[in-house]
């Protein structure tokens, strides 16, 4: 048997690694009974040191090259990371073909500048986005039409879901069917349910909407890949609400499917245009997310300064970050660093004290 085999790294635990090896074939039998149930198998790996000298980090989602596999104790060592075609850094993941963006219509009710958020740090990725909405049960058919046609202006085709009643399940797995997908989305609309009954048996804990905030529970606290049944492997990650759009001010209209289509129809007459206030701008005003644009717009302003204001040490400002995502400089105070002074130079200045009085 091959001493050197390729596998995907499904999962990272400590300085563990669990990879999933590939091209075993069907029938052949591996020393292993243990590592005979699973198919296809995964070892529990090391890093090679000579990695960890160079620097070379190994990620969920990494395809990677097991040295000298250990069957019959089911362990290996990884000796090679092959190039990635693509890296998130939250979650920090390799190879990700898509993401499936998860919201609730409902329970919690859907927020637009939410969503907006979410759609912008996916569309900052450069992968490909699904919009999976869930709990479609809970509204009427006038109501999915009109969000379903609201979001079509946004530039999405969303698919309506029901994990509770099973409704399009099945569309949502033949959209994963062989690839590697990263789900997320906020805390309590449903991913954690979606992703066990997309993968019978895989039993992840699901938790339920607060009350008094109408916001889910963090259920899900690290990242791992699972193997979907019709071929394909499915992320889960940790779950947050409001995540940090870190892009440029001029890169951040490009995340905008709907105004991104009209500058790919005419150039812009400006050619360091924020599309805000310039006159005759080609993206306008007249689209219903330009409310969004403008306020993602100050963040983006204001973290390009608060980067700017860190490089400059002779700086004076200091960021202060106030509730809802607003942030504003402010000057920052001078302050004189004291030590304190030791016994020993304070029994000296006392017997100075007194050698001089004497005097």
């Amino acid at each position: 048997m091959n001493s050197n085999l390729q596998g995907t790294v499904l999962a990272v635990q400590a300085n563990f690694y669990r990879v999933q090896l590939h091209d075993l074939g069907e029938e052949q039998l591996l020393p292993s009974p243990i590592l005979n149930n699973v198919k296809p198998p995964v070892l529990l790996c090391t890093r090679r040191t000579r990695l960890k000298k160079i620097g070379q980090q190994v990620m969920v989602g990494d395809r990677v090259i097991v040295q000298e596999p250990d069957w019959l104790g089911g362990r290996g060592a990884i000796s090679e990371v092959l190039n990635r075609e693509s890296v998130l850094d939250r979650p920090a993941i390799a190879n990700v073909n898509q993401i499936l963006l998860v919201f609730a219509v409902a329970d919690p009710p859907l927020e637009p500048i939410q969503l907006s958020r979410f759609l912008i740090k996916a569309e900052s990725t450069g992968i490909d986005v699904i919009l999976c909405l869930n709990k479609c049960d809970l509204i009427d058919e006038e109501e999915k039409q009109k969000i379903g046609d609201r979001l079509i202006n946004w530039g999405y085709k969303p698919i309506f879901i029901s994990v509770q009643n099973n409704i399009n399940i099945g569309e949502v797995a033949d959209h994963l069917h062989d690839k590697i997908t990263v789900i997320a989305g906020p805390s309590g609309v449903g991913k954690s349910s979606l992703i066990n009954m997309l993968i019978p048996n895989i039993n992840l804990r699901v938790g339920e909407v607060s009350g008094k905030l109408a916001k889910g529970r963090h259920t899900t606290r690290h990242v791992e890949l699972f193997e979907i049944p019709s071929g394909g492997l499915l992320a889960d990650t940790p779950g947050f609400n409001q995540p940090d759009l870190h892009c440029t001010p001029e890169e951040l209209i490009y995340y905008f499917p709907e105004a991104r289509k009209r500058l790919e129809s005419a150039n812009c007459r400006f050619s360091d245009c924020l599309h805000r206030d310039e006159p005759n701008c080609i993206v306008g005003d007249d689209w219903e997310r330009y409310e969004h644009y403008l306020e993602f717009l100050d963040d983006a302003i204001a973290h390009q300064t608060y980067i700017k204001q860190q490089t400059d040490p002779e700086s004076t400002l200091k960021l202060k970050t106030k509730g809802k995502g607003e942030n504003k400089y402010e000057p920052k105070l001078e302050s004189k660093k004291y030590r304190r002074i030791s016994r020993r130079v304070q029994v000296q200045n006392i017997q100075n004290f007194y050698t001089e009085s004497e005097e």
